[in-house]
């Protein structure tokens, strides 16, 4: 029984026992007919004051009266004590259930609260088709010799992402985010952390936040990789953005109204020693650097030393024409200059450092990576052989329009690269597609971080005819690491792909992706010039939870 209802037992109780109120009357007597009055008269004399009868008693003591009033009144003050301390003891409860279905732990006053979230992600991937006209040079071995193994893809599943954090604000203004992914690190350093900061909330539309967090650029980035569209992010933004570790470490600016967002920041690498889940798993690459940025090594680079790389970004969005939540158009723009860190020995000869660009093909499971420019910076200095990437400029420009089920989005990117041998080589890429929802659901916006959010079927799935959403989308994905004196090869894609969302957290993807043009006869990589002209087939999927 709750308190509250036992303290209604317990004043139910305590005014039955007891009389609730005093009546008090005055009796008169006729001297002659002897009967009795309650108002005086002629010939009538006083008898006393007369009290109610307790338990058959008369009570004719008014001190009684009194004392048994004040009893009273002490037990109901007692009885209202307890009734607020009952209410007290509920609001005061720390666990909640958000109306998402999330666990949010939060105090009474609302200003401490704390949100456990997370996601599974278990992919698989089948290429029904890989053939390989180029037999020259199709093995990889030791030093690039020959050898019995063919640089292929791979067929399997595996944990593409297992991420638990929390999130929560201090005092309403102060909010927090800390993540932690099983699948990218080694254990012995912060290579698993994903978001890390604390942000400050000066006003509604304006923030600033310090930590690790993703850089401002690019829409597909911004979303997260629980509300894409596709599988895998199309090639530009893996290669441009994602593969080059997106969570950087530095401070950040963002101000978001209705219809439109600017949000800039400062970052720079992060501590620890990055592994191949933060660049490129260049498996076919044998020219990249473990200490390069954006492949398999990290910024504790032994046998060298150096400041870490830095960074500035912006990114602006907006919807120019909104007639609802359900039919507008997005647009927006994002820059970046990246400053590189290069390390050389006492004899000028390179030691590490450096950036790389690679990139698979969507590919899910295996991502070796099938383009790849190897390593920017080589060579000894006073060498004709010597190229120095001093830093990098990006440009990208982005669209989405949503008119009820239907939707479309578009991106190109394009990265600068400058420095000692280089003459402003630009590499690029752009992608586009289209979704349907066949169950007429429309995509979810968030206008604050001008990116795609959560979607929530019209039905659930059940037993009684609930469907959950259904989507259908097509696209074209097209990367050049072709420019100048940079041979990384260039590759385009078409891409279908089937989503089911049973309910609003759990989500199961199929996607066909087909090679339309794989070019990568120039890369001085054995691993990607096996692939060049190859024709390629993969079905891959996805089982996703996130709450």
């Amino acid at each position: 029984m709750k308190l509250s209802k036992l303290s209604f037992a317990v004043a139910a109780a305590l005014t039955a026992s007891v009389t609730t109120s005093a009546f008090a009357m005055d009796l008169y007597v006729d001297t002659k007919t002897k009967q009795i009055y309650t108002e005086s008269g002629v010939g009538r004399q006083k008898l006393g004051s007369f009290e109610q009868v307790r338990e058959g008693i008369p009570v004719k003591n008014g001190g009684e009266v009194s004392e048994l009033r004040s009893k009273l009144e002490l037990q109901d003050n007692q009885i209202k004590a307890l009734e607020e301390h009952a209410k007290a003891s509920e609001e005061e409860g720390m666990v909640e259930i958000k109306k998402d279905g999330g666990i949010e732990f939060k105090s009474r006053d609302g200003n401490f609260k704390m949100a456990v979230n997370g996601r599974l992600q278990v992919d698989s991937q089948m290429n029904v088709n890989q053939d390989l006209p180029n037999t020259t040079g199709n093995y990889v071995g030791a030093g690039g010799a020959a050898a019995t193994m063919p640089a292929t893809l791979n067929n399997g599943a595996a944990l593409r992402r297992a991420r638990i954090g929390v999130e929560g604000t201090f005092f309403k203004n102060t909010d927090y985010k800390f993540e932690y992914d099983f699948t990218r690190g080694n254990g012995l350093n912060a290579g698993g952390i994903t978001d890390a900061y604390i942000r400050q909330n000066f006003s509604k539309p304006f923030s600033i936040k310090f930590g690790a967090f993703k850089e401002p650029f690019s829409m597909e980035e911004a979303t997260s990789n629980r509300y894409t569209t596709f599988i895998e992010r199309n090639m530009a933004t893996n290669t441009f953005v994602d593969n080059l570790n997106t969570y950087k470490v530095g401070v950040g600016a963002n101000y978001a109204e209705e219809r439109w967002q600017a949000a800039t920041s400062f970052q720079t690498e992060g501590a620890g020693g990055y592994n191949n889940a933060y660049g490129s798993n260049n498996k076919f690459d044998s020219a990249t650097s473990g200490s390069a940025i954006g492949s398999n090594g990290g910024v504790n680079r032994s046998g060298g030393g150096g400041d870490t790389s830095w960074e500035v970004n912006a990114r602006v969005t907006g919807m120019p024409w909104m007639e609802s939540k359900t039919k507008f158009l997005h647009i927006g723009a994002s820059g970046s200059y990246i400053d590189i860190n290069n390390n050389y020995r006492s004899d000028g000869s390179f030691s590490n450092g450096g950036v790389i660009f690679a990139n698979g093909l969507a590919s899910n499971v295996d991502r070796g990576a099938i383009l790849g420019t190897g390593n920017l910076t080589s060579g000894t200095k006073g060498t004709a052989a010597y190229r120095q990437a001093d830093h990098l400029t990006r440009f990208g420009a982005e669209s989405a329009l949503v008119y009820g089920p239907f939707s479309t989005q578009g991106e190109y990117i394009q990265t600068d690269v400058s420095g000692a041998g280089y003459h402003d080589e630009s590499l690029s890429g752009y992608y586009t597609y289209a979704t349907y929802f066949l169950t007429g659901e429309s995509r979810a916006y968030k206008a604050t971080t001008g990116a795609w959010d959560r979607i929530k079927p019209t039905r659930n799935f059940d037993m009684k005819g609930g469907w959950g959403a259904w989507e259908l989308a097509t696209g074209y994905d097209s990367m050049n690491l072709n420019d100048g004196v940079i041979k990384g090869g260039r590759a385009s894609t078409a891409k279908l792909g089937v989503n089911w969302y049973p309910n609003p957290h759990v989500r199961v993807m199929t996607n066909y992706v087909h090679a339309l043009d794989i070019n990568t006869g120039a890369p001085t990589s054995t691993g990607n010039k096996s692939f060049n002209n190859a024709d390629l087939d993969m079905i891959e999927t996805r089982v996703q939870l996130d709450w």
